[in-house]
């Protein structure tokens, strides 16, 4: 019988108002099979957002006492904030038959290239550096001054693409989501991703 080794990191990132956590909650509606990763930070919650929920919110002193006691994925410090991944609960949903989807920065992503848990990566940008501005100023969140340093931090975080393993445009939101749900079920027919399919497929003759 074929089988497969077919759960991963689904890894999304985009520079800051490019859509990447709404478009993981759409997927998260829509796809089955996928949990959410929820990270750590020591930045403060934002409108809606919950404890558990969006972020572990914990202080600066909890976060790196995680660190140092090896509790992170991956970790990365993104305007003055610390972001980490918490290993355990990834490795955790990935033996329970899980994909696990998650929004991290370019340093966050490239922490767990080098590590040895499988992953697609998928990188998220608007049709145009303009779009995105004016993204960022809908958002109504950030200052002047602030959304100019996202836009500069933005031209940088666009030269990680070759790294990724795809390029999602997000103009419509519905077909961004289907873009990335496309490309989970694309990765998880990858022929690596199966056990010896060549035995597998011959087993039951080699049997009789």
């Amino acid at each position: 019988m074929i089988t497969k080794n077919k759960n991963f990191l689904i890894i999304l990132s985009a520079p800051s108002g490019g859509g990447k956590s709404t478009i993981l909650t759409e997927v998260l509606k829509t796809g089955s099979g996928i949990d959410y990763s929820v990270s750590y930070t020591t930045r403060p919650p934002r409108g809606q957002e919950q404890n558990g929920v969006h972020y572990h919110f914990v202080d600066e002193e909890s976060f790196l006492r995680r660190q140092a006691e090896g509790d992170f994925l991956e970790t990365a410090q993104v305007f003055g904030r610390w972001y980490g991944t918490s290993i355990s609960f990834i490795q955790s949903r990935l033996a329970a038959g899980q994909h696990v989807i998650m929004d991290i920065d370019v340093q966050g992503a490239a922490q767990i290239s080098a590590t040895a848990i499988p992953y697609v990566k998928i990188f998220i940008v608007p049709p145009s550096m303009e779009v995105l501005r004016q993204r960022l100023i809908a958002r109504a969140t950030d200052s002047p001054d602030e959304i100019a340093k996202r836009l500069t931090i933005a031209r940088k975080e666009l030269q990680y693409i070759p790294a990724y393993d795809y390029l999602v445009v997000n103009d419509q939101l519905s077909d961004a989501v289907a873009d990335v749900l496309a490309i989970v079920r694309a990765e998880e027919n990858r022929v690596s991703r199966y056990r010896e399919p060549i035995a597998g497929f011959l087993e039951k003759e080699k049997q009789a």
